[in-house]
This record gives structure tokens, C-alpha cells and sequence, in this order.
């Protein structure tokens, strides 16, 4: 009886757009712990974006609008009245890196002590203390800088209810629009060459304050120059229902056509307790490894423009960084593997099968397929993989090099095997959360 495989299918001859942005992450590299620094490393891995939020876990003095102008009273204009130092240097190493700041203006979460995430006192004046932010970054206000720094998000989360309170937002949803429409109308009249936008949605699943954010965006007549939103989850279909559905909020109230970003995701089971231990355990092996790569392309050929990893920063969130060390972990190799796709720069066809997902890519004369097993339950069993590759050259053999990530492996070369004209299969082995990069030459 002939085994049964569990399939999936690539065809190169079916392209249906770019490699999208899909390897952007928060914040940036760590420079100065006692000497230790990840910036080679970051460096290798391309990151193009950098996300600056949060950042004041790290330095209390970074990013933020309240600790970058730390008196709302003081007058704006005056440069004397911003600290911009450690901001200066943590952009500066970002740029170093390859990596452009993603800045979100505003305050990062806060779980305890609200300081940050309460309404500004006046709309307009924290709009133009945003505005000399922006100017000293981009044209060199305040003996600032030339940065090509293209997106300026505004807030983070103001829908972020839970138990426990806002940790992000200390006002209505009301207050919150009102703020919104104000700032992202002043600053697009000041930089209309800039993306500003946001607003760094928690969840499309706040259905009420949703309705009240857009229709109070759509009656004002102000377009955000691109939407940001958050998931977390453990499955990985999850994600794909949830962009589908919040694609169909953006479009019930008129703004279907602007770039949408998650700007936030990664592998959670809850929250809370033994769940949240696991979580951030899974992130840090090659089941988070696999969870990275399986929603990059399960979310690749949905309406969605960007994705940013939380978190790019060495800490307990972070599949990519040892805490200690600032070693590689399992979840940075993933990031390694989508740069080989990203310089083949055309999506093409392809299937998936039960807890598989995959991502073909070529440039016309080489092709690559990124692919993984994922499942949420422990335990699970191994599977075999046939990987059928169409839309090859007729009458022409090729080379195909198999880089791995699994337990023994860090995208290391497992197989190279040659493809005659009549054999276009590859049989592989998939143990639980393994990720394949398959490299298809002539």
C-alpha cells in the first residue's frame, strides 16, 4: 500500500504579488549592556522596521511624548524644554542596523502607575509638541536630524479594556476619537510627504468602540495615511478570520482602501498564570518558531500591508533574543529564512494541508518555498511531507538545498537533493514545529 503524505503545492508560474513587509518587528537592537550588544546580529537579519514602542522599558527616558517633553505647561517652541538624548542614540543604533523607526507617538503601556496614557489637557498643543518631535527626527530641529522615518503612529491601544482597567487609555472612547482626529489632521497638514496614522488598535473584537472610533473618523473627513491593530492568539487561522473580519469593519465605514498594519502579534494561549507561563515559554523554542512562520504565510495573501512582531526587544516577549546574552534564539531564524523570499520579490501559489502553511516566492530563475508544521496541542504527531513544486522549466533539472530550524537545527543545510525533469517531489520528514527554507536552483 502506497504511504499516505500529508501535501502541499507550489507553483511558480502563478505569481500573485511582492513579498510584502512581513518581517518588521518593535523596537530595536540593545547597545550598551555592559559591553554586550545584539547589533551584528540584528544587522544580519534585515529587520526593516522598528517599532518604538515600549521603549521605555528599557530607558525611562525614550520615545515617549510625555518623557521626551516632560512639562505639557512649558512652552512647545523651545527647544530647551525636550530631552531628546537617549531617543537620539536608540535611533541612531536602529539606523546603524539597517533599520528605519517606526515611531508611535504617544505613551507606552501602563499596568500600574498612570502617567502617560491620561487625555493632554489640550488637544492642538500636544499635536505641536508632536510636531517638533517629528521636525527634530526629519529636519533637524533642535540640532536634530535628516532621518528618513516615513510612519508616525499616533497612541497605542486606547480600546485596551479589560479587568483590571485601561492601561493605555484614561479617557472615553469619545475623548479618544476627538484626540485622534484633531492630532492626525494637524500633523498631516504639516507633513503631507509623512504617513501618519495608527490608532494601534487592541481588538477588532471591541465592537462598540470601534463603531464609535471610525464613525467619528469618517464624519470628520480625516483619513489616516494607514490603520495599525494588534492579535494575539494560538491559532493560527485565528489570525486569518480576524483580518478577514476586520477588513470588513474598516470597510463598512469607507476606509477599505488604506494600508492596514499589524503592528503587534505573537503566539499567546492566555494571559494569565500557568497559560501566560507557557506562552512565553512556547515563544522562546521552536514552537514559537513555527508560530512565526506559520501566520507570515498564512497572512501573506490576505488584504493586509505590514506585520510587526512583538516583541524585537531582549525580554520575556521576545522569540528572537536570550535575555542574558543576547544570543539568537529559535524565533530569529525565521526572520533569517523571509529575507531569502524577499530577494526573490515575487509571491507565487500555494496550498497548505492540517497544520501546514507555506510561502513560495521567485524571481523567474530561482525559487524558494518557507513552510512549517504548527499545531496549539503538545504532543502531537510527526508527519511526512510531500512538497510538489509546478511551474518549473520542462527539461531542466534543479538543485534543491533544505535549511531547517527545528530543535538540532539553526536554518542549517539538512539535504540537497537534484530534481530531474520528471521528478518534481520532495518527500520530508516534519517532526512537530519543525520549518523548512527550501532553496530551488538551476
Amino acid at each position: 500500500m502506497e504511504k499516505a503524505y500529508n501535501s502541499i503545492q507550489v507553483d511558480f508560474s502563478k505569481p500573485y504579488g511582492k513579498i510584502k513587509t512581513f518581517n518588521a518587528v518593535n523596537n530595536g537592537p540593545a547597545n550598551g549592556i555592559r559591553g554586550i550588544n545584539n547589533m551584528e546580529a540584528w544587522r544580519a537579519a534585515k529587520i526593516p522596521y522598528g517599532r518604538l514602542h515600549d521603549t521605555s522599558f528599557t530607558n525611562e527616558w525614550l520615545v515617549d511624548v510625555h518623557r521626551i517633553f516632560r512639562d505639557f505647561d512649558a512652552d512647545e517652541n523651545d527647544p530647551k524644554n525636550y530631552v531628546f538624548g537617549p531617543t537620539d542614540k536608540y535611533i541612531a543604533d536602529m539606523f546603524e542596523v539597517g533599520t528605519e523607526p517606526y515611531y508611535r507617538l504617544g505613551a507606552s503601556i501602563e499596568h500600574s502607575h498612570k502617567y502617560g496614557t491620561y487625555p493632554p489637557k489640550d488637544y492642538e498643543k500636544w499635536a505641536r509638541i508632536c510636531e517638533h518631535i517629528i521636525r527634530h527626527y526629519t529636519e533637524g530641529w533642535a540640532d536634530g536630524f535628516n532621518y528618513n522615518i516615513k510612519y508616525w503612529e499616533i497612541w497605542n491601544e486606547f480600546d485596551n479594556n479589560n479587568a483590571t482597567g485601561n492601561p493605555c487609555w484614561q479617557g472615553t472612547c469619545e475623548e479618544f476619537a476627538e484626540f485622534f482626529i484633531v492630532s492626525c489632521r494637524y500633523l498631516q497638514s504639516k507633513f503631507p510627504h509623512l504617513k501618519i496614522g495608527g490608532p494601534a488598535i487592541a481588538t477588532f473584537y471591541h465592537t462598540e468602540w470601534c463603531e464609535i472610533f471610525f464613525g467619528m473618523l469618517r464624519d470628520s473627513g480625516v483619513r489616516p495615511d494607514f490603520i495599525s491593530y494588534h492579535r494575539y492568539n494560538k491559532y493560527i487561522e485565528d489570525f486569518v478570520e480576524y483580518v478577514r473580519m476586520s477588513n470588513a469593519m474598516m470597510e463598512k465605514f469607507g476606509f477599505g482602501d488604506i494600508e492596514t498594519h499589524i503592528n503587534e502579534w505573537n503566539y499567546v494561549r492566555g494571559w494569565r498564570g500557568e497559560d501566560f507561563i507557557h506562552s512565553v515559554k512556547s515563544i522562546k523554542g521552536v514552537k514559537g518558531a513555527a508560530f512565526t512562520t506559520g501566520v507570515i504565510c498564512a497572512l501573506h495573501p490576505e488584504k493586509l500591508d505590514m506585520l510587526m512582531y512583538y516583541e524585537g526587544r531582549s525580554c520575556s516577549f521576545s522569540g528572537l533574543w536570550d535575555q542574558t546574552y543576547l544570543t539568537p534564539l529559535k524565533g530569529y531564524y525565521p526572520f533569517i529564512a523571509y529575507n531569502t523570499l524577499l530577494e526573490l520579490g515575487t509571491a507565487v501559489e500555494s496550498s497548505s494541508d492540517e497544520y501546514l502553511y507555506s510561502l513560495g516566492a521567485t524571481d523567474g530563475k530561482s525559487h524558494a518555498v518557507l513552510l512549517t508544521y504548527f499545531n496549539q496541542d503538545d504532543g502531537i504527531e510527526d508527519k511526512t511531507l510531500s512538497l510538489e513544486l509546478l511551474g518549473l522549466e520542462v527539461d531542466t533539472s534543479y538543485t534543491a538545498k533544505i535549511y531547517a530550524i527545528d530543535e538540532e537545527h539553526d536554518l542549517e543545510c539538512v539535504k540537497e537533493i537534484t530534481l530531474s525533469p520528471c521528478e518534481r517531489k520532495i518527500i520530508l520528514p516534519l517532526p512537530a514545529y519543525t520549518t523548512y527554507l527550501v532553496k530551488i536552483e538551476k
